[in-house]
């Protein structure tokens, strides 16, 4: 039977409906299509594909280093113009609109599916690697001293704090304005109106948010493939069990079975909920940790970094004559353009649970108190390792052979080790499920056309469909394709902060525009 073509709900394209199921008639078949193309690529010969990516990655990184940062530094303070500007008032979904979820939930489900992995991948790690000069350090600064201890918690929090969350809460404005307060497309392209016109809903739209899920698709593919890899490491570090290969790809089943789970419970019954337990369970292990290394150890450590972060803001946001080139584009660039590999899909998740927040409650929710979170949290970990380092005790003392281990041996010298191990298994669990399931929700919502109220089995196709790019890649070219793909994703961060600088100029005129009828 020929499917039923309906014009989309917003009267953005006319999308196709089979079986109940609701997909854009060119987003989907060319999303769909590009992510075949490069699996089998990644696939036909790993290495080369790998190395030919590593080798783009690098290009940009070298060459277009000081676009990148400059987009990075123009994020906060256009973020930070907008909650200071009269302009900060507006709401979205209009004056009288309310928020859908609790400010707990709300935070919650942001910072779960913006950084609750990174976190505890790097909580430990980062610090120690900037302290011992793991790989080189921050500003060339000599590496074991205490010079290199202020600029590691500086260096770690910089790129943990406002940038990253800027070039998020970037993406989230422009969504959700454009979505609630004009009926456009909950998409990124919504936000090219102001500069297109009608002409947003055509090809250029369409590419952009082609663009959006092939980009979520690789971003997610291989954050789920190498948190496995963390995850059963913890797992077999803490329990004894072997860290087979069989049993990553099992952990990486179990994943995606519990985010089909909250997915099919939908965002209210399974997101924030799942949400909201990472944050209690978050909150046990700071706690765990904060006592551990004790309550004035803490104290100073948070004093010390929030200064070494606002001493080290201004020279780490330099990028002319860059003393510690090498650093600064292995590092910072690099990190910049990870974040804009979750940018689209953090931002887009971030719009759908905001209604009802004015923009400046945005900036102050989903800038604000992440950094203030962040700091609290390197303090505990971060600096409690490097004190660890500092004393000689423990395995971090003889240097970060393995990442993957780095806050596991930690914690093995703190009060109540087993406990924290496990909270860490636990917490790395979870927040794998609820950055897969906002990821789901948004790449579903593109697919769609911008459409927020699929069915729940779309939503988890979309599901099995991240699971299956990973596996796929895991099991035939292992981490080498892996981080190929990786590769490939980072370099789109360069088009994307291009696109997120014309997204900046639409969100502005749509205001003002806004303002002056």
């Amino acid at each position: 039977m020929k499917p039923m073509v309906a014009q989309d709900i917003v009267g953005r394209d006319f999308n196709i409906r089979v079986l109940g199921l609701n997909f854009h008639r060119v987003i989907f078949p060319v999303s769909f299509s590009i992510i075949l193309l490069l699996v089998l690529l990644a696939l036909s010969n790993p290495v080369v594909f790998g190395e030919t990516l590593e080798g783009i990655k690098g290009w940009i990184l070298k060459n277009f280093d000081w676009f990148i940062i400059i987009m990075g530094n123009l994020a906060v303070l256009f973020c930070a113009g907008l909650a200071l500007s009269p302009l900060g008032k507006v709401r979205l979904g209009g004056r009288d609109a309310k928020p859908e979820f609790s400010t707990l939930s709300w935070f919650s489900m942001m910072f779960a599916a913006g950084m609750g992995v990174g976190l505890l991948y790097w909580g430990v790690a980062e610090p120690v690697a900037q302290y011992t000069a793991w790989w080189k350090t921050p500003l060339n600064v000599a590496a074991s001293t205490p010079e290199a201890a202020h600029a590691a918690m500086g260096a770690t929090m910089y790129h943990w704090g406002f940038h990253p969350w800027a070039i998020y809460l970037t993406s989230a404005l422009v969504v959700g304005y454009f979505s609630y307060n004009k009926g456009l497309p909950l998409s990124l392209s919504s936000g090219l109106q102001p500069l297109l016109g009608r002409g947003h809903r055509g090809l250029p739209g369409q590419m952009v948010d082609v663009f959006t899920v092939v980009l979520s698709i690789f971003g997610l593919a291989t954050s789920l493939g190498l948190g496995a890899m963390q995850a059963t490491a913890g797992i077999a570090h803490v329990l004894g069990t072997p860290n087979t290969f069989a049993f990553q790809l099992m952990f990486i089943v179990a994943v995606t079975c519990l985010a089909g789970f909250s997915l099919w419970r939908g965002l209210d019954a399974g997101v924030k909920v799942l949400s909201n337990i990472n944050m209690l369970l978050a909150l046990v292990l700071f706690l765990l940790v904060a006592v551990g290394i004790g309550g004035m150890a803490f104290f100073s450590n948070t004093l010390n970094a929030a200064a070494d972060y606002g001493q080290m803001f201004l020279p780490l946001s330099n990028w002319i004559d860059r003393p510690d080139q090498d650093w600064f584009q292995g590092w910072t660039v690099f990190y910049w353009a990870w974040w804009c590999t979750w940018g689209p899909l953090v931002g887009i998740f971030v719009a759908r649970v905001s209604k009802g927040r004015t923009l400046r409650q945005m900036v102050g929710m989903v800038m604000l108190a992440p950094t203030v979170v962040t700091l609290l949290w390197f303090s505990a970990f971060g600096g409690g390792a490097i004190a660890q380092v500092i004393d000689g005790s423990g395995a971090l003392a003889a240097g970060l052979s393995d990442v993957n281990m780095a806050i596991f041996q930690f914690l093995e010298m703190l009060p109540l080790a087993g406990i924290g191990s496990l909270l860490v298994v636990a917490l790395l669990v979870f927040f794998m499920v609820t950055s897969v399931d906002s990821g789901a929700l948004v790449i579903d919502n593109l697919s769609a056309g911008g459409d927020p109220d699929t069915q729940p089995v779309q939503r988890v196709l979309w599901l099995v469909m991240i699971a299956l790019v990973t596996v796929t890649l895991f099991v035939i070219g292992g981490d080498t394709a892996l981080k190929g793909i990786q590769a490939g994703a980072v370099a789109m961060g360069l088009p994307f902060m291009v696109l997120m600088l014309l997204l900046m100029i639409g969100l502005v005129k749509g205001l003002i525009e806004d303002c002056r009828s």
